[in-house]
């Protein structure tokens, strides 16, 4: 079994920066990435009055399941010490799971654990923004992402913004 999945990563709690490159550190050294985008500070996203976050997008291939993917993920916020105290409050760091491929077969799933497509990616432009930068004819849902984009207000699109500099180091992301 091959679950390829596309993760949103964020934080704005400690050094968010750092956080989000060990995730892409832990992913590099676990063998599954296979692509990082650059890292976008946006604004938050919820109504909760906090900093901006910082937000990327990866690529990864692991030998389990979806579920398996967002355990791993989960592990990463937990070595960052994430508690979920608020919705979408502050967070040292978040990894979420927005779509999975099984062998080739795109998951949708309802199951309260892990809902596939994630069901408010489309509504994001901090998650659209990075993904888009690693898989320009990415698809949620069947739509192109760049329908997606398109269909959100411009305001909110034009508030994700890149920072210089990669987060992956060179040589780090394995081929896909």
């Amino acid at each position: 079994m091959s679950c390829r999945a596309v993760l949103s990563i964020g934080g704005n709690q400690g050094d968010a920066l750092g956080l989000l490159r060990g995730v892409v550190d832990a992913a590099a050294t676990d063998g599954i990435l296979r692509a990082a985008s650059s890292v976008y500070a946006t604004p938050p996203w919820g109504g909760v009055e906090q900093d901006d976050f910082l937000n990327a997008a990866l690529v990864v291939e692991h030998s389990g399941t979806p579920a398996d993917v967002l355990e791993w993920g989960f592990s990463r916020e937990r070595a960052a010490g994430r508690t979920r105290e608020v919705r979408w409050g502050p967070r040292t760091l978040d990894v979420d799971v927005v779509t999975a491929d099984v062998d080739g077969e795109t998951v949708v799933s309802d199951d309260p654990a892990l809902i596939l497509p994630h069901p408010r990616a489309a509504e994001r432009a901090f998650v659209l923004v990075p993904w888009l930068e690693i898989d320009p004819d990415a698809r949620l849902a069947g739509v192109p992402v760049t329908d997606h984009l398109a269909a959100l207000d411009p305001a909110d699109v034009s508030a994700v913004r890149r920072l210089p500099g990669a987060l992956a180091p060179q040589g780090r992301v394995s081929p896909s």
